[in-house]
C-alpha cells in the first residue's frame, strides 16, 4: 500500500455508505457517499480532471481509465510490457499467464530484466523481439532481435491463435490444466499388438481439419496415456523445451486419432503424413522407437532411387529383380555370410546403380532374364557403349563388380565375368588454389560454427565429415585425438573454440548431444549436425578449402609428398595429384620455380 501523506498516491477508495456499490465521491477532502447517494441528491458527476470525459466517474475527480487504484485503469503487462492490461487480472497478458506457468523465474539474458525466462535463456518481450525478425525455416535468433531496440505491443492482440471449440457432445467440467491430461496414469500391461489386423479403407478421404482439432481436444486413451508417459521421461532426459514436448504429446493423439486400428503399431509412414496437420515429425519418430513401437516402412533415399530405377518400369525379369534387391540389402546392410562385407556409405550404393542403370537396360533389351546368362563379352559389349572421357563408364565398372562379386559369393552365377576386365582410370583434375580474402572473411564469420569449422579445416587440415563428426570429448586440454592422433589446436582454433562453447551452452543448456557441432534440430537428439552443417552459412566448401591447405603445403615443402601423406593421411594416388601440380606451367612462377603463381 501506498505511503500517507499529502503527496502519497492514490489508494483504492471506500464504497458508497448508502449503496454500497459506487466509490465515493471523494476521499480528500472526505466525502461518505457516491454523487447518486449525496444528501439532497442525486447530482451529475464533474467531468474528470485528467481526460475530460463526462462518463464513468470513479472516485477524487477522476473516471475509470484515469484512478489508478480502479479495476478499468489500462496499464502496462508486468511479463512482456505489452499496454491494454487490467489490475484485476494481476497486470499480466494472457500470453504471459502461460508464460508464467511453465517457465520459472531468472533473470533474462539479453535485456537484463527479472522475469520468467524460457530455457534460452530469454524472456517473452525477447523472445516474441526475434520472432518479428525470424526466417522461415530457421530458430529465432535472439539476440540479433534485440541487438538494437525491442518493439512494444498491445497485449492480447498479436500472437492470437485459433480457440476451437469443444463439442457439443463433451460435458465441461472445469480447466485442463485441473486435470493434468500430459501426466495421466495409464493402466499396466498396455502393449500395442504386433500383429493386429487393419480394416483397409475403402477410399483415402482427408478428414475435416476443424473436425479433427475437436477431436484432439477431448482424445483419451490408455495408448496416449502410455505413449505421453514416455515423452515426459524421454524429454526430461533430452533436455526438451516444454513446447517440443506438448508439440510432440499433441502429435502423438492426432495420430492416434488417424490411424485406423489404434491398438496396432505405428508405422512411420503415418507419422509423415502428420505434416499435412502441422504435426511434429522427427521428434515423435524418436520416442516411438525408443518406445519400441515403430514400424519402419519409409524407403531411404537410396532405396527410392533403387526402386525409381529398375522397379517402377516393371520391365525387369523377376531373376534380375531379386538379385538385384540381394545386392541392394547387401550393400546397405553388410552380411555376416561368407563372403563377408561391411555396410557401405548410400552414396556410393547410389553410384553404383547409377553406373548399373544403363548396362541392365541393355541386357534386359536383348532378352537376357537373368544374370547367369552374362558374359565377358556382354559386360565389354556393354561398357563399350558408354560414352567415353566421362565418369559413366567407371561407376558401371564397379556397380558391375560388386554385383558379380556377390552373386557368386552366394552361387547365384557360375563364374564371375567381370574376372580379369581392367578398371578405367577416373579422369582427374588439378587442384587450385582458393581466395585468401575468402578465407579470411570466414575465418572471422559472426557465425561461431561457421568460424570453428572453417578454422578446424584452414589450419588442421580435417575433412567435412571429420568436422562433422566430432564430439565433445575428442578434445581434451586444447588437443584433438582424432583417428590415433594427437593433434594440439593451433591459438585461433582455441579462440573459435571458446567462443562456440559458450554459444552453444547459452543456447542450449541442457542438451545431451555428445557431438561438437549441433544446430537447432539436433540439439533435442544425440545425433550430428549433418553433412551440410554449418557449411550452407559459409561461401565455401570443406573439399575445396581442405585442397587449398594441402596445395599450399606441398608447395611450401618443395613437393615432399611423404610429409603430405602423414599430415593429410592421403593415399599415394592422392598425393601425386598435388604433386602434379609443382611442376605444372599454370601453377609456377617464372622468377620462383615450384611455387604458385
Amino acid at each position: 500500500m501506498p505511503a500517507p501523506g499529502p503527496n502519497a498516491a492514490l489508494r483504492l477508495p471506500p464504497k458508497c455508505n448508502a449503496c454500497q456499490s459506487n466509490r465515493v465521491a471523494w476521499t480528500s477532502p472526505r466525502v461518505d457517499f457516491c454523487y447518486q447517494c449525496l444528501p439532497g441528491g442525486p447530482f451529475a458527476a464533474p467531468p474528470c480532471n485528467r481526460c475530460r470525459a463526462r462518463t464513468d466517474y470513479f472516485s477524487q475527480g477522476l473516471c475509470s481509465r484515469c484512478h489508478p487504484r480502479s479495476p478499468e485503469h489500462i496499464g502496462s503487462c508486468k511479463g512482456c510490457l505489452a499496454w491494454g492490461v487490467y489490475p484485476r487480472h494481476n497486470w499480466t497478458c494472457w500470453s504471459c499467464r502461460w508464460w508464467q506457468s511453465h517457465y520459472p523465474k531468472g533473470t533474462c539474458a539479453h535485456c537484463g530484466r527479472a522475469s520468467h525466462v524460457s530455457d534460452r535463456p530469454a524472456c517473452r518481450l525477447c523472445l516474441e523481439n526475434a520472432r518479428l525478425e525470424q526466417k522461415p525455416g530457421r530458430a529465432p535468433d535472439v539476440a540479433a532481435g534485440n541487438k538494437d531496440s525491442q518493439q512494444l505491443f498491445f497485449a492480447n492482440m498479436v500472437f492470437k491463435r485459433r480457440v476451437t471449440p469443444v463439442p457439443d457432445y463433451v460435458s465441461w467440467a472445469g480447466r485442463w490444466s485441473k486435470k493434468n491430461k500430459n501426466q495421466l496414469p495409464y493402466q499396466p500391461g498396455t502393449r500395442f499388438n504386433d500383429h493386429a489386423l487393419e480394416q483397409l479403407a475403402l477410399f483415402e478421404m482427408d478428414p475435416d481439419p476443424d473436425v479433427l482439432r475437436q477431436r484432439l481436444l477431448v482424445e483419451d486413451s490408455e495408448l496416449t496415456r502410455y505413449c505421453a508417459a514416455i515423452v515426459a521421461n524421454h524429454a526430461r532426459r533430452y533436455g526438451w523445451s516444454v513446447r517440443q514436448r506438448n508439440a510432440v504429446i499433441q502429435s502423438l493423439r492426432l495420430l492416434q486419432i488417424l490411424r485406423p486400428t489404434p491398438t496396432a503399431k505405428v508405422r512411420a509412414s503415418d507419422v509423415v503424413c502428420l505434416r499435412r496437420y502441422d504435426g511434429t515429425i522427427t521428434s515423435t519418430l524418436d520416442v516411438l522407437a525408443e518406445a519400441d513401437l515403430l514400424i519402419e516402412d519409409v524407403p531411404t533415399r537410396v532405396e527410392r532411387y533403387f526402386n525409381a530405377k529398375f522397379i517402377e518400369s516393371g520391365a525387369l525379369p523377376d531373376t534380375m529383380r531379386e538379385h538385384l534387391q540381394l545386392w541392394l540389402q547387401v550393400m546397405l546392410g553388410g552380411s555376416r555370410q561368407a563372403p563377408r562385407q561391411l555396410p557401405r556409405e548410400p552414396e556410393t550404393v547410389e553410384l553404383h546403380i547409377q553406373g548399373l542403370v544403363p548396362v541392365v537396360q541393355t541386357w534386359v533389351e536383348a532378352g537376357r532374364q537373368s544374370f547367369a546368362e552374362i558374359s565377358k563379352d556382354d559386360i565389354l559389349a556393354a561398357l563399350a557403349a558408354l560414352p567415353t572421357g566421362t565418369s559413366h563408364r567407371h561407376f558401371a565398372e564397379n556397380g558391375l563388380m560388386s554385383l558379380f562379386k556377390i552373386l557368386k559369393g552366394r552361387r547365384l552365377v557360375f563364374t564371375n565375368p567381370m574376372r580379369g576386365i581392367d578398371l578405367t582410370r577416373v579422369a582427374t583434375n588439378l587442384p587450385l588454389p582458393l581466395d585468401p580474402a575468402v578465407i579470411r572473411a570466414e575465418l572471422d564469420s559472426p557465425n561461431p560454427a561457421v568460424a570453428l569449422a572453417v578454422a578446424l579445416v584452414a589450419f588442421h587440415g580435417l575433412t567435412g565429415k571429420q568436422v562433422g563428426e566430432l564430439q565433445l570429448t575428442d578434445i581434451v586440454d586444447g588437443r584433438l585425438h582424432l583417428g590415433g592422433r594427437d593433434i594440439p589446436l593451433a591459438a585461433p582454433v582455441r579462440a573459435r573454440l571458446s567462443a562456440w562453447l559458450d554459444h552453444r551452452n547459452r543456447t542450449w543448456p541442457a542438451t545431451a548431444n555428445p557431438y561438437l557441432l549441433i544446430n537447432r534440430r539436433t540439439a533435442p537428439r544425440l545425433v550430428p549436425g549433418g553433412p551440410s552443417f554449418p557449411w550452407k552459412e559459409s561461401r565455401i566448401r570443406p573439399r575445396a578449402l581442405r585442397e587449398d591447405r594441402i596445395l599450399h603445403e606441398i608447395h611450401a615443402t618443395g613437393g615432399d609428398v611423404r610429409r603430405i601423406y602423414d599430415l593429410f593421411g592421403l593415399s599415394v594416388e592422392g598425393a601425386t595429384r598435388y604433386l602434379k601440380t609443382v611442376e605444372h606451367p599454370d601453377l609456377r612462377n617464372e622468377d620462383q620455380p615450384g611455387t604458385q603463381p
